[in-house]
């Protein structure tokens, strides 16, 4: 069975940090382009961050709205995947969701919540 797993997330101040997990069971992930994707109330889900398969490079795009502050890697003997945010801002509020997929696969976490107070 295929899952992935967020943790992570939490409530935390204006220029705060947190990193956000995305463990998986049932794939092996890097050989999966992996990305981080969040939605706040009211608004369609957005991408954040994704990487590319390890066997592709492992490149990295960003939106522009968390270039600079966020980060996204993998460790590929923990099967997780990861985003470092920093610089938090509370437009950043919102519900991140993991996601793994192929051209023949795609597959999602249930979220972690992030609040980001002013």
């Amino acid at each position: 069975q295929v899952q992935l797993s967020e943790s992570g997330g939490g409530l935390v101040q204006a220029g705060g940090s947190l990193r956000l997990s995305c463990a998986a069971s049932g794939v092996i992930l890097r050989f999966y382009t992996a990305g981080w994707y969040r939605q706040a109330p009211g608004k369609q889900r957005e991408l954040v961050a994704v990487i590319s398969s390890s066997t592709s490079g492992g490149f990295t795009n960003y939106a522009d709205s968390v270039k600079g502050r966020f980060t996204i890697s993998r460790d590929n003997a923990k099967n997780t995947v990861y985003l470092q945010m920093n610089s938090l801002k509370p437009e950043d509020t919102a519900v991140y969701y993991c996601n793994a997929r192929t051209s023949a696969f795609d597959t999602w976490g249930q979220g972690t919540r992030v609040t980001v107070s002013a």
